[in-house]
């Protein structure tokens, strides 16, 4: 899952965005309000994680604008502004929930995963492609009911995957949604990771679930429903 972290303070955003790529969520940061707009109206994002006194905009202007164009993505307000009055601006604003500085670590990862539970009534959160499965809550993955040992990136990329299960990937869309917003499309990362997630889950398997679409990208098949012309290109 991604999650956009706006926050100014380095020495705290190094900290929240080390602790959350542990825990297997795609981080982008902004530092301030226009990069935190820009990003949040042209990526794609689970979660927001928001803070308020931020420069060049303000996190509530930011919320706001995000609110009026529609964008029902979770926010989360992460912020030293502990006043009831501007938790009371903040919820009625938009905001999903609220927490103040200092914090928690685990406070912070419990109120993330409760907002993706609430997403998840419309996102699944249990993925699955025939006899392989991803918790997306609880970040395991399994195949043929034995636990896959994948790295931090692996995971994103199965999950990606799985989300979008019989359809074929591009490299651009996997680089959009899976590694940061810095990251170099000319470098061959994407394959070398690739190669690795597809050792993990096919194997030890006679049915193989992660193919190559050459010219196009890759696809993820799910032998129950794959068929030739169910298969679809994004």
């Amino acid at each position: 899952m991604r999650i956009l972290l706006v926050e100014d303070d380095a020495r705290v955003a190094s900290f929240i965005r080390r602790g959350l790529r542990e825990e297997r969520y795609t981080i982008d940061a902004a530092k301030d309000g226009e990069d935190a707009l820009f990003l949040a109206q042209t990526g794609e994002y689970d979660l927001i994680v928001l803070d308020l006194m931020l420069p060049k905009r303000n996190g509530l202007d930011v919320l706001r604008t995000l609110r009026k164009e529609r964008n029902t993505t979770p926010i989360l307000i992460l912020t030293a502004r502990d006043a009831l009055a501007d938790k009371v601006q903040g919820l009625d604003a938009g905001a999903d929930d609220y927490l103040t500085k200092p914090f928690r670590f685990d406070e912070l990862l419990a109120r993330i995963r409760a907002l993706l539970r609430r997403r998840g009534d419309m996102v699944p959160t249990v993925l699955r492609a025939g006899d392989l499965e991803l918790d997306a809550l609880h970040h395991r993955a399994a195949r043929g009911g034995k636990a896959l040992d994948l790295t931090n990136r692996e995971y994103a990329l199965l999950e990606f995957l799985l989300h979008h299960t019989n359809e074929v990937v591009s490299r651009t869309m996997l680089a959009e949604h899976v590694w940061e917003h810095d990251f170099d499309p000319l470098s061959n990362v994407i394959d070398v990771h690739i190669a690795r997630l597809r050792r993990k889950i096919d194997e030890e398997f006679s049915v193989k679930l992660l193919h190559t679409v050459r010219g196009s990208g890759y696809l993820l098949k799910d032998p129950k429903t794959a068929s030739a012309g169910a298969l679809k290109s994004s």
